[in-house]
């Protein structure tokens, strides 16, 4: 399935795919989220079939408050799949694929929140295993987790700090 950059004309189809996939309980806050994070996000990829967005993944650039310096790293989310095409790697595809594109930025680490059955098939890591702090307490352990890219030195380690935009929307620790 062929994988693009996000176009404003897919905004509307977008929200949407948010709001189906993640059900009506969270669904329009993530779509909100999405949305709200756009104007910040460097890199936002659609899963295109046949003209329709029915994958969708955003990276967001946020600080590492480390120990030398502050550090430039990116956040994944959201990430979502129309329910009537998960389960075909659609969702993996796309990580790959955004974790590839950060990778030749030069970006160093990529943190998210997530399943970790799922993101650990992906690279993903236990932040806390590799000494990052998560930037809330309502974020729960196992979900906090870190994919090193190659730019990525030891010595980065220290505090995730979101962008404003994530505590505006109170999307810390969702689930």
């Amino acid at each position: 399935m062929p994988l693009r950059p996000e176009r404003p004309e897919d905004h509307p189809a977008v929200r949407e795919l948010h709001r189906r996939a993640f059900g009506p309980d969270h669904g329009p806050v993530v779509a909100t989220l999405a949305d709200a994070l756009r104007p910040a996000s460097e890199l936002s990829f659609v899963a295109d079939e046949q003209g329709l967005a029915v994958g969708h993944i955003m990276f967001t650039p946020a600080l590492l408050d480390a120990p030398r310096r502050l550090v430039d790293v990116q956040v994944l989310s959201p990430l979502a799949v129309s329910p009537d095409h998960q389960k075909r790697g659609i969702g993996s595809a796309l990580v790959r694929h955004g974790i590839e594109a950060l990778a030749e930025r030069g970006a160093p680490l990529v943190f998210l929140e997530g399943d970790p059955a799922y993101y650990s098939r992906l690279g993903f890591t236990p932040g806390a295993e590799l000494a990052f702090r998560k930037p809330s307490l309502r974020i729960p352990d196992p979900a906090f987790q870190v994919y090193r890219l190659p730019a990525y030195e030891p010595w980065m380690t220290g505090t995730l700090v979101y962008p404003h935009t994530f505590w505006q929307h109170d999307c810390v620790g969702l689930r």
